[in-house]
C-alpha cells in the first residue's frame, strides 16, 4: 500500500512538472469569431473562354501584391512599448470619542426579622475618559517601462473575407546553436494597406496577435523549475 502511495505520489509530481504554470502567459493564435463566422469572398467568377485571347490568369499590368487564398506576404514587425505611470495615495483618519460622568440613582430593599429595611442610594457617578485614534497612511510607486521588437515574417492569406479583407497568419522557426526561436503573427488586413513591393507594417494588422518564445537551455536555465512554480502556487506569498 504504501509502495502504491509513493507511486501516484511520484507520478502525480511528474505531471504537474510537465504541465504549464497556470500563471505562464499564453497567447491563442485562433481567429477571431468574427472572422470564423464571416463567409468568404467568392474570388472563382472569372469563367474560361478557351480560344479567348485573354484568360483567368494574371492580368500583364496587375502587381503582385498577396490577393487570393494561399498568397504570401511579408510583414514587417515594428513593435515598441514605452509606458511611464506614476501613483501615489495618502489616507489620513482621526476618531475622538469624549468621556463624560455617568450618574444612576440604585434603590431596594429587604424584610430582616419580619421588618423592612430600604436602600436608596443617589448620585453615584462612573467617569468614562475620552479617547483618540489616529491612522495614517501614505505609499508612493512609480514605473517605467520601454521594450522594442523588430523582425519581418511572411505571412499566408488563410482566407478572404466577405468585405475584402484578408486574414493572414504566418509562422517562423529558427534553430540556431541549440536554441529554438518560434514567431507567430496573426491578424486582419486590408489589401490598401499592403504595399507595392508586397509588405505591410505591423501597425496595420487588425486583431494582430505576435508571439515570440525560446526554447533550448537558456530558457531552461532562466525559468523556475518546476518545484519552484508549484511552491510559489501553493505559498503566493
Amino acid at each position: 500500500m504504501k509502495t502504491l502511495t509513493a507511486v501516484a505520489i511520484a507520478g502525480g509530481m511528474l505531471f504537474i512538472g510537465c504541465a504549464s504554470h497556470p500563471m505562464d502567459p499564453t497567447i491563442s493564435m485562433t481567429p477571431p469569431k468574427y472572422v470564423q463566422e464571416m463567409p468568404s469572398k467568392d474570388t472563382d467568377n472569372v469563367s474560361n473562354n478557351p480560344g479567348s485571347l485573354f484568360s483567368n490568369g494574371t492580368n500583364l499590368f496587375s502587381d503582385t501584391k498577396a490577393k487570393r487564398v494561399n498568397d504570401v506576404v511579408t510583414v514587417v514587425i515594428t513593435e515598441q512599448i514605452t509606458q511611464s505611470s506614476q501613483a501615489s495615495k495618502k489616507l489620513n483618519e482621526s476618531n475622538t470619542d469624549a468621556g463624560g460622568l455617568f450618574d444612576a440613582t440604585i434603590s431596594g430593599g429587604a424584610y430582616v426579622g419580619g421588618k423592612e429595611y430600604k436602600l436608596s442610594k443617589t448620585g453615584i457617578g462612573i467617569n468614562f475618559p475620552s479617547m483618540n485614534s489616529t491612522r495614517t497612511f501614505q505609499g508612493s510607486g512609480t514605473q517605467q517601462r520601454n521594450e522594442k521588437f523588430q523582425t519581418t515574417i511572411t505571412a499566408r492569406i488563410v482566407k478572404v473575407l466577405a468585405n475584402g479583407n484578408y486574414y493572414i497568419y504566418g509562422t517562423r522557426e529558427l534553430y540556431v546553436d541549440g536554441q529554438k526561436q518560434i514567431i507567430q503573427i496573426s491578424g486582419v488586413v486590408r489589401p490598401e494597406d499592403i504595399s507595392p513591393d508586397n509588405t505591410i507594417d505591423s501597425k496595420y494588422i487588425a486583431d494582430a496577435k505576435i508571439a515570440y518564445k525560446t526554447q533550448g537551455d537558456i530558457k531552461r536555465y532562466t525559468e523556475q523549475n518546476w518545484f519552484a512554480k508549484l511552491w510559489s502556487a501553493i505559498v503566493p506569498w
